[in-house]
């Protein structure tokens, strides 16, 4: 086994995961992040305090690493560009980062290579929405870029709401009529090998826009994951990533899988694959981008996975109300992310629950979600 000192770029949760995951195989692993309190810097080899968008913070952190990865995609690609033009190992690669990082330019990658999508435009400025058709709403308007987590997204019901758009260039998806979102998990490993994740179902909170739960197995139609899958891993040989990419889609009331998103990294909708699968997202993304044999996939038990968010009204030091209560039912695995403050919706860790049905899974993640809020105690 050959070791490198890698890097990532970002040290929120993700790259917390990432460590815990590394630490199992005594990896050598670096962080770059902007708050000196991030979730990942007191369990990183080194912890360098910097913005992971800035070029020079972002060269100079790659200098004396191997291997360059990153738990989020706003990131610098000019910097990584040159480190990658350098000899450094940078995994996704640069090309792969620089089309996922832009809304449009993935919606335009889906079009050239025929991948199913929503119908959408892409504009410039807010002005260019009095151009849409009637027939376009109610529509969606995301920021190509720096958008997550549901920010830098809102609907336009009608041309009403037109003076609440965003003043950016943006991609304006028409509001289509869907049963469900869904999202399957890849990795390819560089050296041929492709793997996928099984499908999970997720359900976004009505405010927040971001996952509140997910459960797997998917209880969508054989038939139809099986396509899922088909479409994931079409994605990963057609970008020829190296590493893990989420993919996000849509389930059409008329059976059409649609292809929403992408994140070429861990993601919230793969955490319940550390207690629910054999192996874990984050031990699967670290084997890819080493280009070690991928891990076994399969569903170890069925599970379901909460967010534990922020509640609404309250800001400042972090208190997990009602936490000894969910601690003593059985099948239920807290993470917590070990950020200091809260506020309303921040993801401040995530709870997974396994059972031997998926049915029993939800029931008791219902109890969880009505058993714990995040508040603060001032």
């Amino acid at each position: 086994m050959q070791t490198a000192k890698i890097g990532i770029l970002g040290g929120g949760q993700l790259g917390r995961m990432l460590i815990q995951a590394g630490i199992n195989y005594h990896l050598d692993i670096h962080t770059l992040d902007p708050d000196p309190d991030a979730p990942a810097a007191s369990i990183s080899s080194s912890f360098t305090s910097g913005s992971f968008n800035d070029f020079k913070s972002v060269l100079a952190f790659g200098q004396n690493k191997d291997l360059i990865t990153v738990e989020i995609e706003h990131v610098n690609i000019e910097a990584l560009r040159e480190l990658e033009q350098q000899g450094k190992q940078v995994y996704p690669q640069v090309a792969v980062l620089e089309m996922i990082q832009d809304k449009g330019l993935q919606k335009q990658f889906f079009t050239r290579h025929s991948i199913p999508t929503s119908p959408y435009v892409l504009i410039e400025n807010s002005e260019e929405l009095e151009h849409l058709p009637d027939a376009f709403f109610p529509c969606f308007q995301k920021l190509r870029k720096s958008g997550y987590d549901g920010k830098g997204v809102q609907r336009l019901q009608s041309r009403a709401d037109l003076h609440k758009a965003f003043d950016a260039p943006s991609v304006i998806e028409k509001a289509i009529a869907i049963e469900r979102e869904v999202s399957v998990i890849v990795a390819a490993n560089g050296q041929g090998e492709i793997s996928t994740f099984p499908m999970v179902d997720m359900l976004f909170h009505p405010e927040a826009n971001l996952v509140e739960f997910l459960s797997c197995p998917s209880e969508l139609d054989n038939s139809l994951q099986h396509r899922a899958e088909q479409l994931a891993r079409q994605l990963a040989e057609i970008t020829g990533i190296r590493g893990l990419l989420a993919v996000e889609m849509f389930v059409t009331n008329d059976g059409q899988i649609l292809i929403n998103e992408l994140a070429p990294r861990p993601h919230n909708s793969g955490h319940q694959s550390i207690e629910g699968n054999v192996v874990s997202q984050f031990d699967q993304h670290l084997r890819a981008i080493l280009g070690w044999p991928l891990g076994n996939t399969a569903i170890v038990k069925p599970s379901v996975m909460l967010n534990l968010l922020g509640e609404p009204g309250f800001e400042g030091p972090a208190l997990y109300h009602g936490f000894d209560k969910i601690m003593a039912m059985s099948g239920v695995y807290v993470h917590l992310y070990g950020k200091k403050n809260t506020r309303a919706f921040r993801k401040m860790g995530h709870v997974t629950v396994t059972a031997d049905t998926l049915q029993e899974a939800i029931r008791k993640a219902k109890e969880v979600k009505n058993n714990i809020r995040v508040i603060s105690a001032t």
